[in-house]
């Protein structure tokens, strides 16, 4: 006779055959939050490299007037350059070397640090009777991530 084997509960193990539609979805979700995270990093790379570019050109810009005030030492020490801060370059009327020197570096800061037209851009110039001067250089950062008002000093002796 015939032995009949008793019957279980436990079945064979079946073999997958593929990747359900779920398994898929799943995947496709987290590669998605994945690529998300990559270009918003992406993007405060490119803010903070727009923002050192600025400070840069602002170091550079300040350099730039403190060497034009050694070259035009007379007229620094004399006050020409002093000024408040200047926004626009249009005050210059360009008759003198320290009204070329400021228009020029006014325009400057305007076109390598904002834009052409704005007004948070602005430079001041100081220097006091033992002849240390102090350039200024203020700009607007905040399209770059960084504070909506930016200051570089530097002082010097002349």
């Amino acid at each position: 006779m015939k032995s009949i084997k008793p019957y279980s509960l436990h079945l064979a193990p079946s073999r997958q055959q593929g990747a359900t539609l779920i398994e898929i979805l799943v995947s496709v979700l987290i590669l998605s939050f994945g690529l998300l995270g990559m270009a918003s990093l992406q993007t405060r790379a490119l803010q903070g490299n727009q923002s050192s570019v600025q400070r840069s050109q602002a170091i550079m810009l300040a350099q730039f007037m403190m060497d034009a005030m050694r070259v035009d030492r007379e007229s620094a020490k004399g006050g020409s350059y002093n000024t408040a801060y200047v926004c626009s370059p249009a005050g210059f009327t360009g008759i003198t070397l320290a009204q070329n020197n400021m228009r020029d570096w006014i325009d400057s800061a305007r076109g390598t640090m904002g834009v052409a037209t704005d007004t948070t851009t602005c430079g001041a110039i100081t220097c006091n009777d033992s002849y240390i001067c102090t350039v200024r250089l203020r700009w607007d950062d905040s399209k770059a991530g960084g504070l909506s008002e930016q200051v570089v000093e530097i002082q010097s002796r002349l």
